[in-house]
């Protein structure tokens, strides 16, 4: 076998760049070749939208489509949704992928968790909108009623009926509201009760969207016991009173079971 001369300096500049060739060959050979062939380089595809395909046809499309899924064990329910269908996805649809990349999927279930319904009364409009919201809870119809707590929960009422806190409830559910009006602007004249029985007072007062305050008992021997002979504010001529405000009364007495404090 004939031995390559290196003696002279032109020898070994051709053996560098023998050597340099080859290492060079090797490097473009190894990315634009090797590496492209064993991960599918420029083989894309673009990811499909899957939103409200049924579970079943999943496997069959996603092959069509050279690529692979698998369902997260967080699934959701949706409320109006057809259960097992395809809720979230990501990669999102439109993306461009390698083929074979494995697609996760959220799955809606058929039926609701089960939510503890807070505690609203009390809070005002705002924190209570939250509280919905924060426990997965909708805000249904709003009552506005005579209360001087303006914009304050005075009632939580699911399906027409007062829900006490702690108890349980599918996600979702709307709550209705009974929340204070702060008694409005609107005016009126000073309901006339003197001279009545005091239950028929009362009836007039409350149908008055008013409250019975104070019962005080005077003696008056020449009027009939439980007869109204006075109230605060007075029925005079121009004197008006807002809704939800307070009457006093002051009947011939003695007035057994009376309730002295004002009524709510």
């Amino acid at each position: 076998m004939a031995k390559i001369s290196t003696r002279s300096k032109a020898d070994l500049l051709v053996h560098i760049g023998i050597v340099v060739s080859l290492i060079v060959a090797l490097f473009l050979g190894f990315f634009f070749i090797w590496l492209p062939y064993t991960t599918n380089h420029g083989q894309t595809v673009t990811v499909p939208d899957l939103k409200r395909m049924s579970a079943d046809e999943l496997e069959d499309f996603l092959a069509d489509h050279d690529l692979r899924y698998e369902i997260s064990e967080d699934c959701t329910y949706v409320a109006g949704a057809e259960p097992y269908t395809v809720y979230l996805q990501y990669p999102r649809p439109g993306t461009k992928v390698k083929e074979g990349r494995k697609i996760y999927l959220t799955i809606t279930t058929p039926n609701p968790p089960m939510i503890i319904m807070p505690k609203l009364v009390d809070q005002t409009l705002i924190s209570a909108q939250y509280a919905l919201t924060s426990n997965g809870l909708g805000l249904g119809k709003l009552k506005f009623v005579p209360d001087p707590a303006q914009n304050s929960v005075l009632k939580q009422l699911y399906r027409g009926k007062e829900i006490l806190p702690g108890t349980r409830l599918p996600k979702g559910s709307i709550i209705d509201l009974e929340v204070g009006d702060g008694y409005g602007n609107t005016k009126f004249p000073v309901p006339n009760v003197v001279g009545m029985p005091l239950d028929e007072a009362k009836l007039t007062i409350k149908g008055s969207n008013l409250q019975v305050g104070t019962v005080i008992e005077v003696d008056d021997p020449e009027k009939e016991v439980g007869t109204v002979l006075k109230q605060n504010p007075a029925a005079k001529s121009g004197a008006t009173i807002r809704v939800g405000e307070i009457i006093d009364l002051w009947i011939v007495g003695p007035a057994e079971n009376i309730d002295e404090s004002p009524e709510q």
